[in-house]
């Protein structure tokens, strides 16, 4: 939602004649000052300070070189020199923090396991460093960014000057909750020229939102009159979309002052339109919270189509050879056939050479009184709304199973696919292990494993954590037999 929005309101300021720009992330101190006034400590409070760590002065006493060597690594005059050239180096800036262990590591003639051990022994002031914080802050408003562009445009680039920039900005919110993030995208511009008024702020605003679909638009003084702008031109704009039926707030523009744009050498007016990516994101997809919308990992509600359940459940065991794979069509077609006859019965499924061996195998009910098969042997497996449901072929008049045929996803495997692929595989075990017969037999089905199915434990976790149903019960009664022939 986010990045598709973003693309968008590009493609408006594009269409508008702006061109594209990166703005300075880093800003001083200083410049707050500069563009803010007398705001700039309230606006600072809300800014990210950067820091380092500071380098430190590494010396190499003898107490080091007695470590060093207990740990099996000869020091001489030489390798003790590379150490002092290499941390002297890494002092004044000249050698990369990323390479130092290696570096070490190559002075001392040993793997970069042990010279990264050596380092974490011998050298403990580098652990113990703290980071020390420096006067640069992390851009919190798009408006500190544009200062220094135009600074270094205004005298280089032919008026009018349109430059827009969507970017991240950064502010040390007190915390994050249903509309704030600690970093968050402004879709920002800037229109610099002799002659600006609030006019072109309303005619940009009015074009980039149109874009979005809004039909109706209203400005009202802004009353956070931030000292940036000249009094009376900051604005919000207000707009009205035809789905949300309602009007709301979306941007804000005001024209930069003349006191702060001198700070910077700039003798142009300018104009700034404000745009949240985010704001206009949540409005046009209907969300409530900002952080489910661009963090759905891990704040947004976990959910999992039906479509995308049925790709994670599959037949467990299932024939290696092509042989075995032919042995679970034949028994498919011999229980499909006969899957109604009284019992007691037996019927040969597959009779001749599997893996090198002759074999017979046969589906058999040696009870009286019932059928080769049980009556839920044909069942087949659908995903309705979370549910991993086992489905009659017949006379469904269960609500939950009805809804399941007529809305849900068939995964297009019946208990018997599943019955019939472990019986194969357990057979050509058989085959190869030298076993001379076996005999499997599937009685009610409770659970998965069953009638051999196997579910992603994704899926599992979902389906628990949703206080959704696995319900695949239903007598199979299924006995399969297989014995070599002489």
């Amino acid at each position: 939602m986010l990045y598709d929005t973003i693309w968008e309101i590009r493609k408006a300021y594009l269409n508008l004649g702006f061109n594209e720009t990166v703005n300075p992330l880093f800003v001083d101190e200083d410049d707050i000052y500069k563009q803010f006034g007398p705001e700039a400590a309230a606006v600072l409070d809300r800014c990210f300070y950067l820091a380092g760590l500071p380098r430190p002065d590494i010396g190499i006493g003898m107490d080091k070189i007695e470590v060093i060597e207990e740990v099996g690594v000869p020091l001489n005059e030489d390798k003790i020199q590379a150490l002092k050239d290499i941390f002297r180096s890494y002092k004044k800036g000249d050698e990369s923090g990323d390479d130092l262990v290696h570096d070490v590591s190559l002075a001392l003639e040993v793997e970069d396991s042990l010279g990264l051990r050596i380092i974490e022994n011998v050298f403990p002031e580098l652990r113990e460093l703290k980071p020390v914080p420096g006067r640069t802050t992390l851009r919190s408003h798009m408006t500190s960014g544009w200062f220094l562009t135009l600074q270094s445009l205004h005298n280089k680039s032919k008026l009018p000057i349109k430059l827009f920039s969507i970017d991240r900005c950064f502010r040390r919110e007190q915390r994050e909750d249903l509309s704030h993030l600690m970093t968050y995208h402004s879709a920002s511009c800037v229109w610099a020229d002799n002659d600006i008024s609030i006019d072109n702020g309303m005619a940009v605003s009015e074009s980039v939102l149109e874009h979005f679909g809004f039909e109706k638009f209203k400005f009202v003084p802004d009353e956070k009159r931030s000292k940036y702008y000249i009094p009376g031109t900051q604005t919000e704009v207000y707009g009205y979309h035809p789905k949300l039926k309602d009007w709301v707030e979306v941007a804000t523009f005001g024209i930069y002052s003349p006191i702060a744009l001198s700070r910077y050498g700039i003798d142009k007016e300018v104009m700034n339109l404000g745009v949240g990516a985010e704001r206009i994101a949540m409005i046009l997809h209907n969300q409530g919270d900002v952080r489910e919308m661009v963090y759905p990992q891990t704040y947004g509600k976990w959910h999992l189509s039906d479509r995308e359940l049925a790709t994670m459940l599959c037949i467990n065991y299932y024939p290696f050879s092509i042989e075995g794979r032919n042995l679970m069509d034949s028994l498919l077609n011999e229980s499909r056939k006969n899957g109604n006859a009284p019992s007691p019965c037996e019927f040969i499924a597959f009779e001749g050479e599997l893996l090198g061996k002759n074999i017979r195998v046969k589906v058999v009910e040696p009870e009286e009184g019932t059928r080769l098969l049980g009556p839920a042997a044909w069942n087949r497996i659908y995903i309705s709304d979370g549910n991993i449901v086992g489905v009659p072929e017949k006379d469904v008049n269960d609500e939950l199973l009805l809804k399941a045929v007529e809305n849900g996803i068939p995964t297009g495997i019946s208990y018997m696919d599943g019955v019939t692929a472990y019986a194969s595989y357990k057979i050509e075990e058989m085959i190869v292990s030298g076993a001379p017969k076996i005999s499997l037999r599937t009685t009610l089905s409770k659970s998965l494993s069953n009638v051999n199915l196997k579910l992603d434990k994704v899926a599992l976790n979902y389906i628990t954590g949703n206080n959704k149903v696995i319900d695949l019960r239903g007598p199979v009664f299924c006995t399969i037999t297989c014995k070599i022939l002489d």
